[in-house]
Parts: C-alpha cells; structure tokens; sequence
C-alpha cells in the first residue's frame, strides 16, 4: 500500500536503524571538515527518489561545507523503524514524515520545533492549512513537502463509449455509471478498495468520521459511520462493480486494472500519476479524469489531507541541526518543488511553485483542482493509527467473513484503546 498509515512491517533492530544515523557516522563534532546530515526519505525508491537524490548534489554542490548521507527506507518500515531509532537516540537528521506521524512523533518530542528557523524562512509562501497539519501544541514541527488526496480517477475514453459526459457527482451517480460502462464497453465501471484510508471519503460523505476529536467521541460505529460504511459495502455488488479484492496485493490489482483500461474508474491518489502515464490507457495523458470523489447523503464530498513534511530530529547536536534546517529550507523551495513536480508529477506545498509548466501536467491540474475538497485531519496524535483496526476489519466485511455490525463493533474497541480518553 503506497499510502498506507500505520507501518505494519516487523521494526528494524537497533543495531540496523544506528548504521543509517547521521550521529553516529558523520564525524560531527570535527569543526575543520564537513557535516554529514542524514536523510531518510520514503518515498517510491523507482518514481521519485531519483529526483530527491540529483537535489542532494545540487545542494551539496551549493554547501560544501554539508554532506548529505541520503537513505530510501520503505514508507512501510520508516514509522516502526524511525520510532526505535528516536527511542535509542540514534535516528536520522531528517525525515520524510508522513504527515500523519509528524504530531505523533512532535508528542515523543522527537522532532525540533522549527518555528523561526531557516527552514521555515518562507512560512508565508505555504498553503495554511498544510502549516496547520504540521503543527503539535500550537508549534509546527514540520516543512510542508509534497501534499496529496484522493480523487475519483477515470477513463475518458471508457466513459465516453458509454455515452457518459461528466464525472459521477454521487455514489449513486458511481453505480449508474459502473453498470452503463459495463453494458457498453464490456468493462467493469468501478473497483473499489477495502483499506480503511480509502473509506474514509465515505465517512465524509455523511458528515461524520472515525472520531469526534472535540467531543472526545469514537464515532466509528455511529449511526452515520453505519451508513458510510454500508454505502461502501454496497460497491461491491452489482452490475459493473468489481468484487472486493482482500488479497495482500489487492493495491496492485487495482492499480494495474485501471492503467491497463481493465477497469473504468477507482479511487486513488496524486503518488500514482507517474504510473498511471505507464499504462497503455494513458499513453494519451488527456484520457486521464480526474474529479472530486462522489458525495454521500449529505451532498457533502472529500477526502483526506495525506502528504508529507520534512523534520529534523530534536536529538541531533547543535551543528547537524543548523545544517539540518538549511537543507530542508532548500529542498522546500518554490525552485526544488517546481522540479521536484516536474519530474514526479506531485503536488507541491506552496503557490509559487505552481508555475506555468508545472500546471501543464494534466494530472497536477487535475487534483490541484480537487484539493479544494480535501478535509485535514484533527489535531490528533493518535489519528493517524485509528485506521490501523479498520485495516483488519474492513476486508473481514467486504469478504463476508463478519457482518458491518460486527466488524465496526470489533474496530471500536480497538480504537478505544488507543485513545482510552475518549468516550464511545
């Protein structure tokens, strides 16, 4: 799962996580030489780190003063594997967090505030509320870098053989849709998944969420979160919807579907436009659609705010920190987004860096266009991990293997232990 929230895989150990530390390998106190930063970024080791690594040349080209150690960990691994290195004192200068971790590790007082500091020399120049996302306490501990949702992505050419002239704007404008692209063209018309990421626009649709963090209330399994989830169980079933996947590659399958014109639409994000254009349905690029995700009841539609920030470890010395501050400074400007853009079709964090040829991208038009409808998440450190239980229930309901009643009843209670404060 590209965007997967809650890192599942098994935490590296500590000997592994000391051996990509900047502390630990960068001769730091040698005032004469260089200092070596450490980076780990997580993003796609094949699409995107190519670019992020010519960037690090850039800037030490710039600052020969600064080494850059830079270090791709798996986005799966790098919250487990970050968490136990921070724990040892041993964890990188900086890392591509998440934004959902950035406030759960801020909590551990793992990354330094950077209010007033270098890297966020331009803080006027971001988008506001991605500034707001970053922030724990009321101090931001994180440059905002890439930032993403989710859209309803479609084949024009698919929805034009179907006589179908616009974007679904309901779920139940979604079904029509799926069942007349499968009389016309012979191809399911919707596939959707069963990750608990990708429901969440659901729960928007009705108004509601997986918590009421103002009210201290788990709502997961409130009457409102009951008819989200069952308009999502519903497009599962029928003519043109494409049956639930509860395969651990169910991701891949639904990826490659879409790319390939096996299927007509899917919900996805911005981190897979590069490979939507590898498709042999995309090799036009204009056939891309790409629209708000359907409203629910409500008439209300969105998605999560996802992306990701850079921050700098609290635990590094004096020195790598200052270094720190100005290679994150660097790579967050309206100059490196730009390219940064350009080269991975992701979209950036700050107006200025939205140039004319960066908007020439019809996938970066498309969902900038879309990001009007994207709700941040709460002010929750914990937020982030209460998808954790849904992602074990969700495909339990979708396989039929538990009823909507039992699986939101078993992911309530788990999600009351990680926030035992809040009330069901």
């Amino acid at each position: 799962m590209r965007r997967g929230i809650a890192a599942t895989a098994l935490v590296a150990s500590l000997a592994l996580a000391a051996t990509a530390c900047g502390g630990d390998d960068s001769g730091s106190d040698n005032s004469s030489g260089p200092v070596t930063i450490t980076w780990w970024d997580t993003s796609n080791a094949t699409n995107e780190a190519p670019t992020y690594q010519a960037l690090v040349k850039e800037f030490e080209a710039a600052n020969k003063n600064i080494k850059v150690k830079y270090v791709n960990v798996p986005f799966d691994q790098a919250q487990n594997k970050f968490d136990t290195a921070a724990g040892a004192s041993g964890a990188p200068d900086i890392l591509r967090s998440e934004v959902g971790w950035t406030p759960a590790f801020a909590k551990k007082s793992y990354f330094l505030p950077l209010d007033g500091t270098e890297a966020l020399t331009d803080q006027a120049k971001f988008k506001s509320n991605l500034i707001e996302q970053a922030k724990y306490d009321g101090k931001i501990y994180g440059v905002p870098f890439v930032t993403d949702t989710l859209a309803l992505v479609y084949n024009k050419a698919l929805f034009e053989k179907a006589g179908i002239t616009e974007a679904p704007k309901t779920w139940d404008d979604l079904k029509k849709a799926a069942a007349t692209v499968k009389t016309k063209t012979g191809v399911d018309g919707y596939w959707g998944s069963t990750q608990a990421y990708y429901a969440q626009s659901f729960l928007y649709g009705e108004g509601t969420d997986t918590v009421d963090v103002a009210a201290k209330k788990i709502t997961v399994n409130s009457d409102a979160a009951k008819k989200a989830y069952g308009t999502w169980l519903s497009l599962f079933d029928g003519k043109g919807l494409h049956k639930a996947d509860t395969t651990a590659d169910a991701y891949a399958h639904i990826q490659d579907a879409f790319v390939n014109g096996k299927v007509a639409a899917i919900i996805q994000g911005p981190w897979e436009i590069t490979n939507f254009y590898k498709g042999t349905a995309f090799k036009d690029k204009a056939n891309l659609g790409i629209a708000t995700v359907p409203a629910g009841s409500t008439g209300k539609a969105g998605a999560p705010t996802g992306g990701h920030n850079l921050s700098v470890y609290a635990g590094s010395d004096k020195a790598h920190q200052a270094a720190a501050l100005k290679f994150v400074n660097f790579m967050t400007s309206a100059k490196s987004q730009s390219t940064i853009a350009l080269k991975n079709s992701t979209l950036p964090t700050r107006d200025d860096a939205y140039t004319a040829a960066v908007k020439a991208d019809p996938g970066i038009a498309g969902y900038g266009a879309v990001l009007a409808a994207a709700q941040p998440r709460p002010a929750l450190p914990e937020y982030s991990s209460l998808w954790g239980p849904l992602d074990t229930e969700l495909p339990k309901i979708a396989g039929g293997k538990e009823t909507l009643d039992q699986g939101l009843s078993t992911a309530e209670t788990a999600i009351a232990k990680l926030v035992p404060d809040f009330s069901k």
